[in-house]
């Protein structure tokens, strides 16, 4: 039987476990809330699923991990043992420590570590047993051998719990050469045969691809790992080889995995989609080959008589074509429910941490972004719930005193507005405290003390770099890292955060973000002969400037008077070196733009117009530019770059400064 490789499904495995072990979390979550005894079954199928596969795919030591949390659950499912919050603790533990064995698989490193044994060790003891302690690597007689005799019998009911004997011979004959013998003296008569029973029993031999090839005896039992409580299995040496010495593990150099640990490294480039948007696409290509046999016929001689037809052709393929952006644009769209799952299990952490009582409510699981962004806004949604649960949301006896419920209610919602889509995070606590706030901007030197700040300039003074009114440092807060942290990475998502607090009513952080990165809406203007796109995300206003809203300050700054605040001009002529521009601010166009919190007005010759541009990387083309977030294709051949909104004010403020 030739070797069968199964590294090439390293990945899939990965991904197919992972997410069962979000489905086992969450079902623990429900089930520590009081959900029903439905929920054990879930999370022993998602449990049985993995031990199989880590067996499958050469994974012996989280099989066998698994599989004590299976046996645990295997008496959860039969009731003869109660759910409390102790089993439901030691298996949230165990999820937890199956995501770090997974991690150390993908990047080829060891799996087991003192965490996984110590919980192994703890789920048996509850189990009423006791782990025998792992001998030291031996090199006894028989363990091992260049050939091997395996007796291997299935009880009857092995392949009711979704066991194949299929794959356990593929697994053996990826470590050499296998033969298979069935055992036909438990098969019945066909009149009395169960098709859901195994009635056969085998002999295998399994032998070194090239003797004198050596197997041990570890690697045939790890294989059989997983159906051990099933079967009755009996390996021996056809041949003993004494005194074997343990072949030495060849060193690794730093920063080189071995090749095995390249397959598991590399991260997922995957995204499952809907065979509906598959069909989509499918009916979109077709249309687009008739509109090209309509066009095709205009190639060879064109007839003025046929205009008509070629206008309604390139009607046809200009609308095809905007139907199938927005098609292939739906393929990398996933819903954020893969990000919001990921919270009741970090709120629940932090409340029993805290020692307070927090109801989470998700809105808009279904709201679909793209899947670069929802990569990434992981960590700065982590940022704001574990600051509304330690900052905003107050201790059960001074909500009572509040006249409030002891149990706070924090709130994540999506949704689509506009081009964007917007998530929000709010909660019914105390809101920020502007006299604290304040006071550590003054004792910063952050503001003068005679400044008059309105409300929402005290609430941007939280996302200063290590700004923080925690008066102890613990391991939830108090170092000042975190909101500086948040509105970095949603600018570099091309996107921008707000908040809005009332004072005892609760704050809310709302975070918006272009649905692709791939493609954005912009505002096309001219700066003398270059073109620049400004995001749509980031402009508030454009407006033409009346002299008397412009005043020079010393130094040479200008600043424009937009309403009741004055904005910095930046001149994009100036900063970008373009000839020919316009230098009178009043015969020109301000754009009134906002980013990192900040806003400006931008100095533009004119307005083109408004279009959706295909994003082009600046930096792999050519180098990072400051400013600039990237580049496109206009219609007729020519390169506009794209502005960065929050570099570009950043630039301001350094040059200021300097």
């Amino acid at each position: 039987m030739a070797s069968v490789g199964v590294a090439q499904f390293h990945q899939v495995f990965f991904e197919e476990s992972l997410e069962g072990l979000d489905a086992m979390e969450s079902s623990l979550l429900a089930l520590d809330e009081g959900g029903d005894s439905e929920l054990v079954n879930t999370i022993f199928r998602a449990a049985h699923s993995i031990k199989g596969g880590s067996a499958t795919f050469g994974f012996p030591e989280m099989a066998a991990f698994t599989h004590e949390a299976e046996s645990l659950l295997d008496e959860l499912r039969d009731g003869r043992r109660a759910i409390d919050g102790a089993i439901v603790e030691l298996l949230l533990r165990t999820v937890d420590c199956l995501r770090g064995m997974f991690a150390r698989a993908q990047s080829g490193q060891p799996l087991n570590n003192a965490e996984a044994e110590s919980l192994r060790e703890q789920m048996a003891a509850a189990l009423g047993r006791q782990i025998e302690p792992k001998a030291p690597p031996s090199r006894r007689a028989g363990d091992h051998a260049d050939a091997w005799r395996i007796d291997f019998r299935p009880h009857p009911g092995m392949l009711a719990g979704g066991n194949d004997p299929l794959r356990l011979f593929r697994e053996l004959a990826a470590l050499g050469e296998l033969r298979v013998q069935p055992v036909l003296d438990r098969l019945p008569p066909l009149a009395a045969l169960q098709p859901a029973e195994c009635h056969l029993g085998w002999v295998l031999e399994l032998r070194g691809q090239v003797p004198p090839d050596q197997i041990s005896r570890d690697q045939i039992a790890a294989v059989f790992d997983w159906v051990e409580d099933e079967c009755e299995l009996t390996i021996a040496p056809l041949h003993v080889v004494a005194d074997t010495p343990v072949p030495a593990v060849a060193a690794v150099p730093a920063g080189k995995p071995p090749a095995a640990a390249a397959v598991h490294s590399a991260e997922s480039g995957s995204v499952r989609v809907s065979i509906d948007k598959i069909d989509g696409l499918i009916d979109l290509v077709g249309e687009l080959v008739i509109t090209q046999s309509m066009l095709d016929q205009f190639r060879e001689e064109f007839d003025v008589a046929k205009l008509a037809l070629l206008q309604q052709g390139l009607t046809q393929l200009a609308r095809h074509t905007r139907e199938l952006q927005e098609s292939v644009m739906g393929v990398r769209m996933l819903p954020i429910g893969s990000v919001f799952n990921r919270f009741p299990r970090l709120v629940r952490d932090l409340t029993q941490k805290l020692g307070k009582q927090v109801k989470l409510e998700l809105v808009g699981e279904q709201t679909e972004l793209d899947k670069t962004v929802l990569e990434k806004i992981g960590d700065p949604l982590v940022h704001l719930v574990r600051n509304a649960i330690d900052h905003g949301l107050e201790m059960p006896d001074r909500r009572r005193a509040a006249g409030k419920s002891d149990t706070g209610a924090l709130r994540l919602e999506a949704f689509h507005r506009g081009g964007n889509i917007v998530v929000e995070v709010s909660d019914d606590g105390a809101g920020l405290n502007r006299e604290a706030i304040v006071a550590k901007a003054l004792q910063r030197g952050l503001i003068a003390s005679g400044d008059q700040l309105s409300d929402e300039q005290v609430a941007e003074l939280i996302f200063q770099p290590g700004f923080s009114t925690a008066a102890v440092a613990t391991d939830l807060s108090g170092r000042g890292v975190g909101m500086d942290v948040v509105r970095r990475n949603v600018s570099d998502l091309g996107g921008a955060v707000a908040i809005r607090s009332r004072p005892g009513h609760g704050t809310v952080f709302t975070i918006t973000l272009p649905l692709t990165l791939a493609i954005i809406d912009g505002l096309t203007a001219a700066v003398g002969s270059e073109h620049y796109i400004v995001p749509l995300v980031s402009i508030i206003e454009s407006v033409q400037a009346r002299p008397e809203a412009v005043h020079r300050v010393t130094g040479g700054g200008e600043l424009f008077r937009f309403r009741d605040e004055y904005l910095p001009v930046l001149r994009l002529h100036q900063l970008f070196g373009c000839a020919g521009a316009q230098a009178v601010i009043e015969e020109g166009l301000l754009i009134v733009v906002e980013g990192d919190g900040a806003r400006a007005a931008l100095l533009v010759d004119g307005l083109i117009g408004q279009q959706q541009a295909v994003v082009k990387s600046l930096e792999a083309n050519y180098r990072r530019v400051g400013g600039i977030s990237g580049a496109t294709i206009l219609a007729d051949g020519s390169v506009a770059l794209i502005v960065d909104v929050a570099g570009l004010i950043r630039l301001q403020s350094r040059s200021k400064a300097a």
